[in-house]
């Protein structure tokens, strides 16, 4: 497994909101580490058993800290994301609508500070049988070997159940987010799952728009020396929309699916034309 282990030890920023408190309580269930929570204002009260905090330095003085889990609305995104990777090794923002130059100015300050954030626009990571930070159900995913990495959420679930119903099971599965400017990248991941003795398989779930999956074809090339199964959804979306997230708009030649999967066929990756073909595909290698 990568990132997400035992030693992960998680606070939530926005606890007590809707969506915080709901998701809280799912990772909770699924036995995540979760330590503390932090809403301003809300210090000295407790959810599910979980003290609430002010601000994350008063959490890190309180209990032992190194990641966050941000579910607050995108006006305060900025402001918590550069709160938690100040104190902190791994920040998942599962924010959406972040404004492009804040999401630009946390990229960079976390650059700075040598801390991992996956998102924003993310569904969250997930290593089954240890914990998830996100909001993926639970119950599609199943210990195993195989690293599954994507920028999109449905078909992190849509593939991870076909898979632990085809009765393979997953190391880590994450979605690296869906916006044009995000943390960790395919690149990164591919580095991770390929020194991670528990991984051996990786699926990478790819779309149109931008240069990502072209990039991690060269990272492949000379650095991944594991199978590398991939499909890319959108091969018949239209030039010039852009389709569901906000990173996936083709303009000209560049983002096409039929660019992304070249350059992976390419380099010895295994194409998948559908979502269900993943499975056969592996059942073979």
């Amino acid at each position: 497994m990568i990132i997400l282990n035992k030693n992960t030890k998680c606070l939530i920023q926005g606890i007590t909101g809707k969506q915080g408190s709901f998701h809280a309580e799912q990772m909770l269930n699924y036995n995540t580490n979760i330590v503390a929570g932090v809403t301003p204002g809300k210090g000295g009260q407790n959810f599910k058993g979980v003290p609430i905090f002010n601000t994350i330095e008063e959490a890190k003085e309180n209990v032992d800290i190194n990641a966050s889990i941000i579910f607050v609305p995108s006006s305060f995104a900025k402001d918590a994301a550069f709160e938690s990777i100040k104190y902190l090794d791994l920040v998942v923002i599962i924010t959406e609508h972040i404004p492009v130059h804040d999401s630009i100015e946390i990229m960079e300050y976390a650059k700075r500070n040598n801390t991992t954030v996956i998102g924003p626009n993310t569904p969250g990571i997930i290593s089954p049988g240890v914990g998830k930070l996100g909001i993926m159900p639970t119950h599609i995913f199943s210990k195993g070997n195989i690293g599954l990495m994507s920028r999109s959420g449905t078909l992190t679930y849509e593939i991870a159940s076909q898979l632990t119903m085809a009765n393979i099971g997953q190391s880590t599965c994450l979605g690296i987010g869906g916006d044009p400017v995000i943390g960790i990248d395919y690149s990164a991941v591919f580095e991770k799952f390929e020194d991670d003795k528990q991984t051996d398989y990786i699926v990478m779930i790819g779309e149109i728009g931008g240069s990502a999956e072209e990039k991690a074809a060269e990272y492949i090339k000379e650095n991944v020396s594991k199978p590398v199964v991939s499909y890319i959804a959108g091969i018949t979306a239209p030039p010039g929309k852009r389709m569901g997230h906000a990173g996936a708009i083709i303009e000209g030649n560049t983002g096409t699916a039929k660019n992304k999967i070249e350059a992976l066929r390419g380099v010895g990756v295994n194409i998948a034309k559908t979502p269900s073909q993943i499975v056969d595909i592996i059942k073979q290698l």
